[in-house]
């Protein structure tokens, strides 16, 4: 799970400092590393870090900066560990000239690519998917830079939303079935690309459109254009559906669709379908089940609370890297105001269940805070199944709905009641045609490898 930000200046204004703020934006979708490159004399040069973007970048060293074309990228690296070799953006100056890559998803012939490039005598320097990229560039030397990249991108199956740096340009791509966010903008001559809109915001600029799937944009001197990877029919687009439940900002608008609206109707459907009768308030956990307890107190007329604070210096607990560094981060980032819920039965909304740590701890904490009792609704259906295309839900083993019924669920988070969303009710919420979403972590309904194809 990755942002990245892109910025190209028409008229040549420095753009370093806009990259960092987008970023920032974007700090969301990781936590573990941070980096931004840009190209100066025909040379990829690049400021990188472990932690958040303000501890692994200084931003005064940015402001001095010319460059007027610049990418960046925020990471959470859960199996690469924090080297920072693996940091991206990952850049080389290679016979072509200078080249520079942030992803977001994940390559899944990446092991099958990596065998024959090392093969034909490529090294690798790193554990990250982009690397893949750079090589099979560097092998088509007898290409122009785009041609090349535009060959390495048909190479590739699975997931990838991607901001490349080549001298004098940069190149947006989406991978054929659209699976992880992109979006492009523009202020005062100036391009950005971003994994979410929310990202542009923060530059002042104006959502021009999302990447399609299957497409690559070249800006540069000359404007925006448009290129293909694949043509072929199916690039009608396979959204993954839990950046609507968790992964994207409520302020973000995703291929037409605001997040936020998304949320809230999914809160409504769960009310219908999940009623809690007798209930005297709703709360959500924040922040991303606080749309959907909107929702849910909006349809079933329960009077919705902000009852549980959040600390706005910690981070996402899904996504920190152990189990016990998960726990204290809910407790040290959530905690319930008792005047609330004391004496009060309670329906609590949250966007998830992944691997239950979030669910116990606040049900324990509500509980302790008096709540006479407490029923948990899930704005989603069950995390039953591993996502193969970039979002960090782990082995199947772990996950709370896979080594739990929901009765022994329901018992383990310590809930009066547990009910979860329907898929059908998720996608109906979402508001895209089910064929153009991912509902695999759920559902287990993944693509078959053969329509992971290369482009052709």
């Amino acid at each position: 799970m990755s942002g990245i930000f892109g910025a190209y200046s028409k008229t040549r204004k420095p753009v370093l400092e806009e990259v960092y703020l987008g970023l920032y934006a974007l700090q969301h979708r990781g936590q573990e590393s941070a980096g931004i490159a840009w190209i100066d004399g025909g040379r990829v040069h690049a400021a990188k870090g472990i932690g958040l973007l303000h501890n692994a970048i200084e931003q005064q060293n940015l402001a001095a900066g010319t460059a007027y074309y610049a990418i960046g990228h925020v990471r959470y690296t859960p199996l690469l560990g924090s080297q920072i070799h693996n940091v991206l953006p990952i850049g080389a100056n290679y016979a072509r000239g200078p080249v520079a890559i942030s992803h977001d998803g994940r390559v899944t012939n990446l092991p099958e690519l990596t065998k024959q490039l090392e093969m034909r005598g490529a090294i690798f320097q790193s554990s990250t998917d982009s690397e893949a990229i750079l090589h099979l560039m560097a092998q088509k030397s007898h290409m122009q830079p785009l041609d090349a990249l535009v060959d390495a991108l048909r190479r590739l199956k699975g997931s990838y939303s991607t901001a490349v740096m080549l001298d004098g340009c940069l190149v947006a791509a989406r991978d054929i079935w659209g699976f992880k966010p992109l979006v492009v903008g523009e202020y005062d001559g100036t391009y950005y690309v971003a994994s979410e809109s929310c990202a542009l915001d923060i530059v002042g600029a104006r959502l021009i459109r999302d990447v399609e799937p299957g497409e690559i944009l070249v800006i540069d001197d000359r404007g925006m254009r448009s290129l293909r990877v694949n043509h072929g029919s199916c690039c009608r687009g396979m959204r993954c559906s839990f950046e609507y439940v968790y992964t994207a900002r409520p302020d973000s608008i995703i291929d037409g669709r605001s997040v936020y609206e998304a949320r809230k109707e999914m809160g409504r459907r769960l009310a219908a379908k999940s009623p809690c009768n007798g209930a005297d308030m709703t709360a959500g956990m924040p922040d991303s089940g606080t749309i959907a307890a909107i929702g849910y107190a909006e349809k079933s007329k329960i009077p919705l609370e902000m009852g549980v604070v959040r600390n706005r210096y910690i981070g996402r607990t899904f996504i920190q890297p152990t189990q016990k560094v998960r726990e204290l981060g809910v407790k040290i980032k959530l905690n319930p105001i008792s005047e609330v819920f004391n004496g009060k039965k309670t329906v609590v909304v949250d966007d998830s269940i992944v691997r239950g740590t979030t669910a116990e701890c606040v049900v324990s904490m509500i509980r302790n805070s008096g709540a006479s009792e407490v029923h948990l609704r899930i704005a989603s259906p069950p995390v039953l199944h591993q996502c193969k295309y970039g979002i960090d839900t782990r082995k199947e083993e772990t996950l709370a709905a896979v080594r739990m019924t929901l009765e022994e669920l329901c018992r383990k988070v310590g809930a009066d009641s547990l009910n979860y969303l329907s898929e059908e009710d998720l996608i109906a919420a979402i508001g895209l045609p089910e064929d153009q979403l991912c509902t695999a972590c759920f559902t287990g309904k993944y693509l078959p490898e053969n329509d992971l194809k290369e482009g052709a």
